[in-house]
């Protein structure tokens, strides 16, 4: 069942009813102000941090689901309505949500008025912009009042939800015209403030919640508008909102424009007052000056359109396959782009309050941006490695607003220093930027301690060596990159942390993910060394990359698949003696894509195995049979009911791992296959089986042993992004950025027909069209470049040269 459908013209996703599953989220801003916003109008903003510097309040998976957002009622007469459907849940004539790149637009009808409501945020401004459009399609003149509704937060988003016998006296407001201004706290430590304004001379306006809502009144149905209107109400000590009042009247066929604006703006200290106790508001005065006519407002939007436009060129390909080039162009990149601004900190699911940017996490999603803003890549990786302690081990999150790590969840996460390879790699590769590595970084943001780039990705490589196992396999600390795979936490005890509880290094249980991971990215490292000249580096880097490699054939080997670990007391896990949780994916995906056990079949069998115990309709579960019962040994994913998350669920993280270790061995059609399988546009059609939106990937989908098999959960901050897009991009459609140039090395389904890839890379723009006259599955039999025929398929960088058109043949 669909709920909407895809405009791939205009770049969005319609959405033709309110009553979707889930409420389904865009997101606005591109660098520093971000709004989420829902179908229905729901969600809530902030400036950097969404923890410490929340603008908007929003009550999440509360009900009626969906609470809170920047609300327009429209009453006219005795009907009361929204453009977004929320709060009032008003039947409308008409319906509709467009959800574009950066922007939302609502489109709404009911007894002969139309609205129109465009938000989105500007490239260069601290506000969010809201245009709504009143058209009277009636015959007859039309009058009406139009009230507009935000919530303030007051400021830390946890702190408000919590401390309410401090923040329930603290709430502040100025008026100004028609600007309400939120500066509760800006008398103490704070230097900034909310404001909302309308470019109209409002008929009333409200600052209290308590006077416009009503304190025993559901949002649905605000005292005020019950009562004829706002009652000029300011917000003293209790809670802060912003309402105007407005009082429009339309002949037939007119129509008017409002331009609301929610900004943040802050001050120096030395220039905070314009008086006694009187907020300077020189700054939000300047800004709010840009958006009184629908002219500037206009040229915002376009410069926005145009900015993602010229974004999304970076890689554009042309197939037979519609729903390929919908996620491809589109959707897929805008969600990477997206994890780059958020990581896990900010959607319907994480409340923005928890979690900050991720060590491993941002590594990753670096994978999924780094070739549509290469510059920005730079500098979170220089972010990311100035949390990595002196020996090599990080903290596993750190605040975006401070850069500092986050103490409550520590390190010991041992998996997170190789990824700051990944990363590094994947950024040169894209860029060919080897000046990175002399980049001078601090270690835990101590400037005292800063050393080159290179000198980080050494400790991370020498991390994972001088912490090994009895068998010569990795040490997996608090967790790999499962962490709910706690092997060294052994807690029984209610509402204890599994990340947190117990020792951060176990000497005995070890991570054979870990292994395969160090065989992948140890072999970019020592090619780093090389690069750089240490080639004695270089070489005992790869000793150690074959000895890993070794290790894993035997000690991580289990006979049809590869072990996923060893306990603290060297039991096997993952393993066809284990009762339950016999296999798991990580290992026979990354081992795979690691190229381990390729010559001696082991590989082949590995993937067979997945095939056959963890393959379903929806995709691969993460292992199997699930876990049943609580296993002090293996911690947290054994909590869980069998068939969600880590017990049993379907990550579809990890399902791009296995596709790519597919296109390893040569197997296109079944690495086409499980690309699908959790691909939205191939799942578009049982939307209400998949619940979360059909136009980005979610974390995970209910496996088959839960009981709402299919349900997608924690949808838009996922690796799933970045895995995915690398997957298609790089070894499916199969342009790969290396170290010395482009790699042509596609692998596709029998069928998939010839295809073209425009890809921007280092500079210049190329063009290539993949011919596949024999409907082989993988390899390139000949390779032309600006008319001339070259060996292998690498196309050579050619300096000066910016246009390179490219044919290659399977």
């Amino acid at each position: 069942m669909k709920f909407g459908y895809f405009d791939d013209k205009a770049l969005e996703y319609v959405i033709t009813t309110p009553r979707t599953p889930l409420p389904w989220i865009n997101y606005l801003g591109c660098n520093d102000f971000f709004s989420i916003v829902s179908n229905t109008c729901g969600g809530y903003s902030f400036y950097k941090d969404a923890k410490m510097l929340r603008i908007t309040r929003y009550r999440y998976n509360s009900m009626p689901l969906d609470s809170n957002g920047k609300y327009y009622y429209i009453q006219d007469g005795d009907v009361t309505w929204n453009p977004g459907w929320q709060p009032t849940q008003t039947p409308l004539d008409f319906y509709e949500c467009r959800h574009g790149i950066g922007y939302s637009r609502f489109t709404a009808k009911k007894n002969g008025l139309k609205a129109d409501l465009l938000n989105f945020v500007p490239l260069h401004d601290t506000c969010e912009l809201n245009r709504l459009t009143l058209t009277n399609e009636s015959e007859a003149p039309k009058s009406f009042k139009v009230f507009s509704y935000v919530e303030f937060c007051l400021w830390n988003a946890l702190d408000d939800m919590t401390n309410f016998q401090r923040n329930l006296s603290t709430g502040e407001v100025e008026i100004d015209g028609a600007t309400i201004y939120h500066k509760t706290e800006y008398r103490e430590r704070r230097n900034h403030y909310a404001f909302f304004s309308v470019n109209a001379k409002p008929d009333g306006f409200d600052t209290s919640r308590d006077a416009f809502i009503g304190i025993y009144s559901p949002a649905s149905a605000p005292d005020a508008i019950r009562n004829g209107g706002c009652t000029g109400s300011v917000a003293s000590g209790w809670y802060p909102v912003a309402a105007h009042e407005l009082h429009v009247t339309l002949t037939p066929g007119e129509s008017k424009t409002f331009l609301f604006v929610l900004g943040y703006a802050e001050n120096p200290k030395d220039r905070k007052w314009e008086a006694p106790n009187v907020i300077n508001k020189a700054p939000a005065r300047r800004l709010l000056a840009k958006y009184q006519t629908t002219e500037g407002a206009d040229a915002a939007f376009a410069e926005l359109k145009a900015y993602w436009e010229n974004l999304l060129e970076g890689y554009h390909v042309e197939s037979r396959d519609e729903k390929v080039n919908r996620m491809v162009n589109i959707w897929n990149q805008y969600q990477c782009m997206v994890t780059f601004n958020m990581s896990r900190s900010a959607s319907y699911y994480e409340s923005g309050i928890g979690r900050g940017m991720g060590f491993r996490d941002s590594c990753q999603d670096l994978f999924g941006f780094v070739h549509l803003i290469p510059e920005k890549a730079r500098q979170r990786i220089i972010d990311i490695a100035s949390t990595q302690f002196e020996d090599g081990s990080a903290y596993h999150q750190y605040q975006p607003l401070t850069r500092r790590g986050n103490a409550d969840i520590g390190s010991g996460f041992n998996d997170d220093p190789l990824w700051l390879i990944a990363g590094t790699a994947a950024y040169i590769r894209e860029t060919g930027d080897f000046s990175i590595l002399d980049e001078s970084v601090p270690f835990d943001n101590d400037e005292a301690t800063c050393v080159p780039l290179f000198e980080h990705l050494t400790r991370s490589f020498e991390y994972t060596v001088a912490h090994k196992g009895p068998h010569g396999l990795p040490q997996i600390g608090r967790a790999d990159w499962n962490d709910c795979l706690n092997l060294n936490c052994f807690s029984d005890t209610p509402g204890e942390s599994f990340q947190t509880t117990g020792p951060s290094e176990g000497p005995i249980a070890e991570s054979v993910f870990i292994g395969g991971m160090f065989v992948r990215y140890g072999k970019d490292y020592a090619k780093l060394c090389a690069h750089r000249g240490l080639l004695d580096k270089a070489k005992a880097a790869m000793t150690e990359v074959q000895k890993m490699e070794q290790t894993v054939l035997s000690a991580g080997w289990d006979g049809e698949w590869f072990l996923r670990a060893y306990d603290a007391k060297g039991q096997k896990v993952g393993s066809h003696e284990c009762e339950e949780g016999k296999i798991f994916i990580e290992p026979q995906g990354f081992c795979v894509l690691a190229g381990i056990g390729v010559k001696e079949g082991k590989a082949e069998k590995a993937l067979s195995s997945v095939e056959k115990h963890l393959d379903t309709k929806y995709g691969i579960r993460i292992l199997a049979p699930s876990y049943s019962h609580y296993y002090l040994n293996l911690g947290e994913i054994s909590s869980y009911p069998p068939g969600y998350k880590e017990n049993g669920g379907i990550f579809c993280h990890n399902n791009p791992w296995v596709s790519i270790a597919e296109t390893v061995l040569g197997h296109g059609t079944r690495a086409f296959d499980i690309y699908k399988k959790t691909c939205p546009a191939y799942i578009e059609d049982i939307s209400e089986i998949h619940c979360t939106e059909p136009y980005v990937y979610s974390q995970m989908v209910a496996g088959s042993d839960a009981k709402y098999f299919g349900q997608g959960k924690n949808s838009w901050l996922t690796g799933t992004a970045a895995w995915t897009f690398v997957n298609i991009s790089q070894h499916i459609l199969g342009i790969c950025p290396d170290y010395d140039g482009l790699r042509i090395d596609p692998c596709v389904p029998k069928g998939f027909g010839s295809y073209t890839v425009s890809r921007r890379f280092r500079g210049a723009m190329y063009r290539i069209h993949i011919s596949n006259p024999d409907h082989v599955e993988k390899g390139i039999r000949k390779l032309t470049v600006n008319g001339k025929e070259v060996s292998g398929n690498l196309i050579p960088i050619t300096e000066g040269v910016t246009k390179y058109e490219v044919e290659a043949v399977m």
